[in-house]
């Protein structure tokens, strides 16, 4: 937790904890201006600083992406999943607010360990959301009382926007309250956009 970025701690009682999670090679940084236009009075921001040191020459990853493939990308994160759970865990005892009051918000890499983090039981959040981002594999389950939303660039060259449109039509085919937003022009990044879309998800009074 000493290494996360806390971009903004509540000044009233707190009703929500946001924790974001920048991709691989970046740092908690690089997620302040997405992060600062989310503060409020009653919310936690929390940019998590990945654990590892990316072997990519720079920044910092969950897993390695050198040589990654279907078959080992799944068990790449299950590998990281607990050190992922507990960062939530650690986060959400220090913000004194459970599951039901927690949101993740994840680009790139960090999108697929939030997402992957609905497949375990109990739910870490009520809301989660994706940017650029996948399940690492096709989600088996919908996660009880976690509404999710995929944001992609319809440009993606990284990660295709594909992987959103079909987990969100899985999620549905759950049960699961699961919404995707297609943005033309976009490549594998973050624009004014995103941030509007987040902004909503992210907002208690809202449906995600």
């Amino acid at each position: 937790m000493q290494d996360d970025l806390i971009v903004h701690q509540p000044t009233v009682p707190a009703r929500q904890l946001v924790l974001l999670f920048h991709g691989v090679g970046a740092s908690p940084e690089g997620l302040l201006p997405l992060g600062q236009p989310l503060a409020r009075p009653d919310r936690w921001v929390v940019a998590v600083r990945s654990p590892f040191a990316s072997d990519m020459g720079s920044g910092w990853q969950w897993f390695s992406v050198r040589g990654v493939d279907e078959a080992n990308r799944i068990e790449r994160v299950v590998a990281v999943m607990p050190h992922f759970v507990q960062t939530v865990k650690d986060w959400q005892a220090r913000a004194g607010l459970d599951a039901s009051a927690t949101a993740l918000a994840g680009f790139s890499q960090g999108a697929i360990m939030a997402l992957e983090s609905t497949q375990h039981a109990p739910p870490l959040a009520a809301r989660v959301v994706a940017m650029a981002g996948r399940f690492a594999q096709p989600p088996r389950l919908a996660p009880d009382g976690t509404a999710l939303h995929f944001i992609h660039g319809e440009q993606d060259p990284v990660i295709a926007p594909a992987f959103s449109v079909a987990a969100a039509e899985r999620l549905r085919a759950l049960g699961a309250t699961a919404r995707v937003d297609l943005l033309p022009g976009l490549g594998h990044g973050i624009d004014g956009r995103v941030l509007t879309l987040l902004s909503a998800a992210l907002d208690p009074d809202l449906e995600a």
